[in-house]
């Protein structure tokens, strides 16, 4: 077999990982889907000099890891909008806030990330990957690659070219500025699937029908709302449902949702009817639940993110399926 082809072969099972670990470091799909291309493509180059094929996964890492830091460098870390000050309770308030030069957050679709294993689901829930933007680079690729991917102090020292020494500094500082930004496993629960189906089913139909009262049971008294790249965000049940209904229920058959996964977590696509009546992409809603409901909406008004979740910029407006 060609040099190229097993290397095609060898590297293809580890694809999946290599997204979730550069969109940890990045905060961004767009980004991550791009850096594991080009650590593809330096791999596919450099794999006829490459001898230990054993440890194939730590030097794709290595490559992956090089890159995102060096894409990181002068750059402004990844936000949401509960990032950048208090939230708002008045759903009247103004929303052509200056959103400045804010770099923000994307979601990461289910699809494109299997993950399975505990540590690694909960490391890609959008409130943990959004703190770990928190951190210095390197700390965040030491902590990424002890806690997340699970090489040896050793392995990291050898892939980030430092020591031992270094590493277990970077990592016990990650760590404790984690456990100040990130939630508590308390503050956050996820539905089972049958659970999160019912759930799913339950927010789309408020919306689609503009049923306030429907959607209001779903929700948590301290419910957050963010909408990147909107800057400005609500805070408590009475101003999450007077804005939405105010601002974000349409009439019958102009919005579809569709359900779909992202960070590990309930999420679903929003169609709005645009001027030629077919409905185009809107938004991407992540949902994070807690043990009183539904406790926050993430909103990511960027339609660009449908092509990373399989779904097309427009569709009829009658759903199939559900």
């Amino acid at each position: 077999m060609p040099v190229q082809e097993d290397f095609i072969e060898q590297a293809a099972p580890l694809r999946a990982e290599l997204i979730a670990h550069c969109y940890r470091m990045l905060g961004s799909v767009h980004d991550a889907e791009d850096l594991v291309q080009e650590t593809y493509l330096r791999g596919w180059r450099g794999y006829a000099a490459f001898e230990e094929r054993a440890a194939l996964r730590t030097w794709l890492y290595r490559i992956a890891t090089t890159a995102c830091l060096r894409a990181l460098e002068n750059r402004a870390r990844r936000v949401l909008p509960a990032g950048l000050g208090a939230g708002s309770a008045d759903p009247d308030a103004a929303l052509d806030h200056d959103a400045g030069t804010y770099e923000w957050m994307q979601p990461l679709p289910d699809a494109s990330t299997p993950e399975t294993a505990f540590v690694t689901r909960e490391s890609i829930r959008l409130a943990v990957v959004t703190a770990m933007q928190e951190l210095p680079a390197r700390q965040r690729a030491v902590l990424i690659l002890r806690d997340v991917a699970q090489f040896s102090a050793a392995e990291v020292a050898e892939l980030l070219e430092t020591t031992q020494a270094a590493v277990n500094s970077a990592l016990q500082r990650a760590r404790a500025r984690l456990a100040e930004v990130a939630p508590t496993g308390d503050d956050a629960t996820e539905p089972e699937d049958a659970e999160r189906r019912e759930l799913l089913d339950r927010y789309c139909a408020a919306f689609e029908n503009a049923d306030l009262a429907a959607l209001t049971e779903l929700l948590a008294a301290d419910v957050r709302l963010e909408m990147p790249p909107v800057p400005l965000w609500f805070t408590g049940r009475e101003a999450v449902t007077r804005f939405l209904a105010e601002r974000a229920f349409a009439g019958p058959g102009d919005l579809v949702l569709i359900p779909t996964a992202a960070n590990g977590q309930p999420a679903v696509a929003e169609y709005r009817r645009g001027a030629g009546g077919l409905l185009e992409a809107h938004s991407i809603h992540v949902i994070t639940t807690g043990a009183d409901g539904v406790a926050a909406i993430t909103v990511f008004l960027e339609p660009t993110l449908f092509a990373a979740f399989g779904m097309p910029p427009t569709r009829l407006a009658e759903r199939s399926g559900n």
